[in-house]
């Protein structure tokens, strides 16, 4: 039987353990940051790999980012995955969330809510680019929702917990392939979020796909550039569309 003493000192071992553990969960944030500010290359976990989820990721692989391409069917991602090189892998969705310091979802935006339910333990805290939009013949109610509150408040209610940055759903992936890394000016990409560490990574992301990141606000202001919004298919610079949306330069 274990002595008094040796069983105080094995339950002061399992607090220090559980305490480091709630401190590297604290910090991790803190590490993507730092990793994106300095250059550093993350791995990136994709929810949705069609045209959008698929373009972007292929940019940030030409950045040297390490990309977890996911989808319901990832055995049909072997092709896309193969031409893209050693940076890029398949898998499952709860893979590519597990695999990634950053998510990066892009799916018919009636699927957010199961998505939430089926897997808002996983997600809760980390930082999530969100590019889904709502369109009304695909997607049904949740369209209505999306126009009456904002796209960004209902895509964070549907994820709870999610360190949610809108980004790159105000431009067509066809647009998005033909013009990252032009010659300077760049394409400006617009990004709004309620997290400004979240929104600091965002920017870092845009800018190593290829275009210039412009800041519209919170998650609030994310309406300005949804589908109907007058951020919404304007392939301009950043300082054009500063001045489209009224933006200080």
């Amino acid at each position: 039987m274990p002595s008094r003493g040796s069983t105080g000192h094995s339950r002061r071992a399992l607090l220090g353990l559980g305490a480091l553990t709630v401190l590297g969960s604290a910090l991790r944030p803190l590490r993507v940051l730092a990793q994106a500010n300095t250059g550093g290359k993350l791995s990136i976990g994709i929810v949705g790999s069609g045209h959008i989820g698929g373009t972007v990721g292929g940019l940030w692989i030409k950045a040297g980012h390490k990309v977890l391409f996911s989808s319901r069917h990832p055995e049909e991602l072997n092709e896309m995955v193969a031409d893209l090189g050693p940076l890029a892998q398949s898998g499952p969705v709860e893979r590519a969330i597990a695999f990634g310091d950053v998510l990066f979802i892009a799916v018919p935006y009636a699927a957010l809510p199961q998505i939430g339910q089926d897997y808002g333990a996983a997600l809760k805290g980390k930082i999530l680019l969100d590019a889904c939009n709502a369109i009304a013949p695909r997607d049904g109610a949740i369209v209505e929702e999306a126009d009456r509150e904002g796209v960004g408040i209902t895509s964070q209610k549907y994820l709870p917990g999610t360190r949610l940055v809108r980004a790159f759903n105000s431009l067509n992936y066809k647009i998005l392939a033909s013009e990252a890394n032009r010659p300077d000016p760049k394409l400006a990409i617009p990004i709004a979020g309620d997290d400004a560490e979240a929104v600091r990574v965002a920017a870092e992301l845009v800018k190593d796909a290829g275009f210039d990141a412009v800041v519209v606000g919170t998650l609030k202001d994310a309406s300005r550039f949804q589908r109907g919004g007058p951020g919404y298919n304007q392939p301009l610079t950043a300082a054009e569309l500063k001045q489209k949306l009224s933006l200080s330069p």
